[in-house]
């Protein structure tokens, strides 16, 4: 039997400006930057502020109210406020605040590592139609300098893209006759086992490369995983003649690329948002400068949305009027935006320095208290999720180093005194004694887990992986050294 009843509920929606707002807060100091800069370039009524005093224009306009509207139909005006603004910024090497010191960012000057293969591919007699295929193949050469896609997919593009229909066997050749001869050596690769057989391949032939060869040839799956009791009965060589052996196949560059693509391109700079220093024994919180630019409304543009609202001839005016008022509101709410920015990042950095106040005061990782997300959004009354933005994008510079804000949570542990420490001790110990341990004979999990116990750090064997996990730091079997 179908009922109609009334019901009522709460729900919680987030504003166009408050979605906006929280993008702006986990920006980092460069994307900051460059955020600024566009919405300087898209609102002609946004300006930076000569002067440390505000507009007097902007203080004293009282006609001019947030909620203010005209005669005119304006529901359109919010759509200036796209949610869409924030996505895929660039890091911009220019400051635009006026009371600050101009900062210039090193840029690398160089040719890419494409353009590096490029050069010297062109170098070689090939026909204009196997060059143009070869240098089609080189465009899916990653910065490691390896082809990870499948050759039959790259002949699928060549006939879509350059619309020539070429063979796999045709890129197979043009691929090992001529791409795999580039500098550096091992380049155009497809999978590690390859890189390093072109690379023995250029070394003068000796007993220990021959054995090198073999091993990667045949038996490479028993070396990744050090199975070196198997290659020994393989090979019917001893183990001082594998151990010479294994170092010859260390030498080799597992990533070819690496070489040039790091040193040419042009790295992110990492700039602190806060600075934390010591004066007189108490702890002292700055913001970055870089994030406190001095912006205000246009007082042209305040003065020119009064002129056409006293013409009597207001109707004629009303394009204007629409769209003097959207830029105006856009950028008000910016120049506030970036106020309840700053007071965000100042309000959640505080709360964290005060609760890791013995660590900043002496450096020391294990005086890091166990410290969640929830610790901190209780302290200054602001959600988890606005916390989580501040901390894994913004970094702090103190006197110990800069690290990323997010590096301070950790879980909480109890140890044997039933004093809460935090995960961030365990994982110090734990690198300690996976540094001193024999390399012949490393230590398993279980056996981490119980030099911890003696420490008086109750850890389980599955704790002990997810923490190793979690520094990258593999099974004892792959740390093992001959």
């Amino acid at each position: 039997m179908l009922k109609q009843k009334l019901s009522q509920k709460g729900q919680h929606r987030l504003s166009p400006q408050q979605i906006k707002l929280m993008k702006l807060v986990q920006l980092s100091t460069l994307d900051f930057e460059q955020k600024v800069q566009q919405e300087l370039e898209e609102n002609p009524a946004l300006e930076l502020e000569e002067e440390i005093e505000e507009c007097s224009d902007l203080k004293n306009d009282n006609n001019f109210t947030e909620n203010q509207s005209v005669d005119v139909d304006i529901s359109e005006i919010d759509e200036y406020l796209s949610d869409d603004e924030i996505e895929d910024l660039k890091i911009n090497n220019q400051n635009h605040n006026h009371n600050s010191i101009k900062k210039h960012i090193p840029i690398i000057s160089g040719i890419s590592f494409q353009e590096y293969l490029k050069n010297q591919l062109h170098t070689f007699h090939l026909s204009e139609k196997d060059l143009l295929i070869s240098d089609f193949i080189l465009g899916n050469i990653d910065n490691d300098g390896y082809i990870r896609r499948k050759i039959t997919s790259i002949a699928d593009d060549i006939l879509l893209i350059l619309g020539i229909s070429v063979s796999t066997k045709k890129i197979e050749r043009l691929l090992v006759n001529y791409i795999q001869k580039l500098d550096p050596i091992g380049v155009g690769s497809r999978n590690l086992q390859e890189c390093l057989l072109i690379q023995l391949e250029k070394k003068k032939m000796t007993q220990e490369i021959f054995l090198s060869k073999k091993i990667i040839r045949d038996h490479f799956e028993s070396f990744v995983k050090k199975h070196y009791q198997k290659l020994q009965k393989k090979l019917g060589i001893k183990k001082k003649n594998l151990r010479q052996v294994i170092d010859q196949i260390k030498k080799l560059n597992p990533k070819p690329g690496k070489i040039y693509s790091d040193n040419t391109k042009n790295l992110d700079h990492i700039i602190p948002d806060f600075n934390i220093f010591i004066l007189d024994e108490k702890l002292e919180l700055s913001l970055n400068q870089r994030n406190i630019p001095e912006l205000r409304v246009s007082p042209l543009y305040l003065d020119m949305l009064k002129s056409c609202k006293s013409d009597k001839y207001i109707k004629k005016n009303e394009d204007t009027i629409i769209f003097l008022k959207q830029k105006i509101d856009s950028a008000k709410w910016f120049v506030d935006a970036i106020k309840q920015r700053q007071n965000t990042l100042m309000l959640t950095m505080n709360a964290i320095m005060d609760y890791q106040k013995e660590y900043f005061l002496t450096g020391d990782p294990v005086k890091i208290k166990p410290m969640i997300l929830k610790n901190i959004s209780q302290k200054i009354g602001v959600g988890i999720s606005t916390v989580s933005r501040v901390a894994n994008s913004k970094y702090v510079n103190t006197p110990y180093g800069t690290f990323l804000i997010k590096s301070f949570f950790s879980e909480k542990m109890i140890n044997q005194e039933g004093k809460e420490i935090s995960s961030i001790e365990i994982k110090k110990f734990l690198v300690e004694s996976i540094s001193k341990e024999n390399k012949k004979k490393p230590f398993t999990d279980e056996k981490l887990s119980q030099i911890l116990k003696k420490r008086g750090y109750l850890v389980a064997r599955r704790t002990i992986a997810k923490y190793r996990n979690q520094m990258h730091i593999p099974v004892a079997r792959m740390r093992k050294n001959l």
